[in-house]
């Protein structure tokens, strides 16, 4: 691995890292604003890194170039959630408060994106290479929240599914909840190997709009 390899490697690095901090830190909030504070007291109600990151998920894999990176899994206690909402719909709430916050943090990096094509060409070297940069952030924004709304256990689409579920399914769907682990390994597999990346269709589509609808604002 060269130099310039390295660098790029850990620019994707430290972009994941405060992709899933953000991330994880939506889990919290959501989970406080429900009547759960059992994320905040274990001080996980922050965007500091260092209480989200997993060895494996956020350090490892990720530095070994893997398709994908996790953080630590947010606490939550349904049963702790004010008595207005139910446990099943607390928990898709704070569920895809997850996948929303990378949307977010996408939107925020396309704002930013419209705004630098403005210095194209006073600055084309600094353009190019925050370009770069900006979109890497906003393609694995998007990525991670296409990915997480997979539901497959334990991925946040998975409390979507659930909610939803309807009552006749249920056995079918404990069964899948069993074996969840090796299809999620199956999916990580696919993404490493497959030529066809099951990510890549929605994420190029929800990165199209977020450009059209910028569009306005570039220079």
């Amino acid at each position: 691995m060269d130099q310039q390899e390295l660098i790029e490697r850990l620019i994707r690095w430290t972009l994941l890292v405060v992709s899933l901090s953000v991330h994880e830190w939506a889990h919290a909030w959501s989970a406080y604003k429900l009547g759960d504070d059992t994320a905040a007291r274990m001080g996980r109600l922050t965007f500091n890194p260092l209480v989200h990151i997993d060895l494996v998920g956020t350090v490892i894999l990720p530095l070994l170039n893997a398709p994908i990176g996790w953080a630590k899994p947010v606490p939550v206690q349904p049963h702790r959630f004010d008595r207005k909402y139910s446990p099943a719909f607390g928990m898709l709430l704070t569920a895809i408060a997850g996948p929303i916050s990378n949307i977010v943090l996408a939107v925020i990096g396309t704002l930013i994106f419209a705004g630098a094509t403005h210095f194209r060409f006073s600055h084309p070297e600094a353009f190019e290479a925050t370009i770069v940069i900006l979109i890497q952030f906003i393609l694995m924004n998007i990525a991670l929240a296409v990915f997480n709304m997979i539901p497959i256990p334990p991925l946040d689409g998975s409390r979507v599914a659930n909610y939803f579920m309807p009552y006749s399914l249920r056995p079918a769907w404990e069964q899948i909840e069993e074996f969840s682990m090796y299809i999620l390994i199956g999916v990580f597999v696919m993404l490493r190997y497959s030529e066809t990346n099951i990510l890549s269709g929605p994420v190029e589509w929800i990165f199209s709009w977020l450009l059209f609808l910028a569009r306005p604002l570039m220079g």
